[in-house]
């Protein structure tokens, strides 16, 4: 059955050493969950490439879509495969740019070589000087430009099968789901959480999700946008699984007993301590946040500095650094920005102080929550947690 064929190309997986094998077995493995849907997948690890094998009639650029958002993935490229023999690569190569002439009019080109196989007799400068020659003589119309060809075409001579292709279409890079653990992402409707999530997941990381809420203040329109944005990120992270606390009755207890300048940082404390409960209960080795240095009251350096102190487990932070600019491009090309920007309030708005502590003291914040029954108010929140799972549609 004749086939189309698709090259992978691993990226930092590929300097793996030693490890490499495993690393390579669990992108073929999340490639293979991508593609399921599709009859006729055969996909397969040769000679340090992924070969993607596919029956005619699924269309090639839904299959390069899917792929390319595969984490681990580093481009892909539509090919044709031949038997590793001089005179089959160069009638292959014919074929192939008359049909480059034919679709797309081109009329200068360039060979580029790649010898796999050093046990192949011709080396690589004189596999791209042959075949382009072959090339020439067949295709009356092409030149070479060898600085700037409307065509490249690769030729990668393996031990068996070879492979001609022109295009290399970008892919998402980092490491393959799953290689790094799972972490527990504080998910909030807003822009940075879900890159946050976007962005440790792309480090290997199963993604898993604390979504706060304060209803009845917050409606359910809101958690509605907070479960289409993870189903947004199920295309880079699987399955996100998300559950979710009402922080209410901890905000009343807050303004009742605390001075109204401590309820961010008091507030954002509680997050962390319930969320380092379900990270527990679901095996999370970390919490992952949106938080960006200096943005907003609670993400002053020493803002930030009394919320670690509030859980055990590592805060990881992959915003710190970025520009508010840079967080919404980033959002914007992993599509969760336009959902992002809804006008549905979130619980962090709830009771907002007028004038919010932005240098808070841990020894003072300590006092207020000593104030409260925290582990009780812990307890109600955990009691009444609602979890939902969110698969990509």
């Amino acid at each position: 059955m004749e086939r189309n064929i698709y090259i992978v190309r691993c990226g930092e997986v590929a300097l793996k050493g030693m490890n490499k094998p495993y690393f390579e077995r669990m992108l073929v493995e999340r490639i293979r969950k991508v593609l399921k849907k599709h009859q006729g997948i055969e996909i397969r690890r040769e000679d340090g490439l992924i070969v993607v094998r596919t029956v005619k009639d699924i269309p090639g650029d839904t299959v390069i879509g899917e792929i390319s958002k595969v984490f681990g993935v580093d481009s892909i490229s539509p090919a044709i495969e031949v038997e590793s023999d001089m005179e089959a690569i160069e009638e292959a190569a014919i074929v192939f740019m008359q049909k480059q002439i034919e679709e797309k009019g081109i009329r200068t080109f360039k060979v580029e070589a790649k010898r796999a196989d050093k046990s192949f007799p011709v080396q690589s400068p004189d596999i791209a000087r042959r075949v382009g020659a072959k090339v020439l003589i067949a295709c009356k119309v092409l030149k070479v430009d060898v600085h700037q060809p409307e065509c490249r075409l690769h030729v990668h001579v393996r031990r068996e099968r070879s492979f001609l292709f022109e295009q290399k279409v970008s892919a998402l890079g980092g490491l393959p789901l799953g290689t790094n653990g799972k972490g527990l992402v504080l998910l909030s409707g807003g822009i940075d959480s879900p890159v946050a999530a976007f962005l440790m997941a792309k480090r290997g990381m199963y993604i898993e999700a604390v979504h706060f809420h304060s209803y009845p203040y917050t409606s359910e329109r809101a958690w509605d946008k907070v479960k289409d944005l993870a189903r947004v990120l199920t295309q880079y992270c699987g399955n996100i699984k998300i559950h979710s606390i009402n922080l209410l009755p901890i905000q009343e207890q807050i303004v009742q007993h605390c001075p109204e300048e401590e309820m961010t940082i008091l507030v954002r404390r509680f997050m962390m301590k319930i969320a380092e409960r379900v990270a527990a209960e679901t095996g999370s080795l970390m919490l992952i946040t949106g938080e960006n240095l200096g943005q907003v009251a609670s993400q002053t350096a020493e803002a930030l500095v009394v919320t670690d102190a509030a859980t055990s487990l590592p805060v990881m932070r992959p915003l710190i650094g970025m520009d508010k600019v840079e967080i919404m491009d980033l959002a914007r090309k992993i599509g969760t920005y336009d959902i992002a920007i809804l006008p549905y309030e979130d619980c962090c708005t709830v009771f907002l102080p007028k004038h919010p502590k932005t240098k808070p003291k841990l020894s003072a914040i300590l006092e207020s929550e000593s104030r409260l029954d925290a582990d009780g108010l812990i307890e109600k929140a955990l009691e009444n947690k609602e979890t939902v799972m969110i698969r990509p549609v």
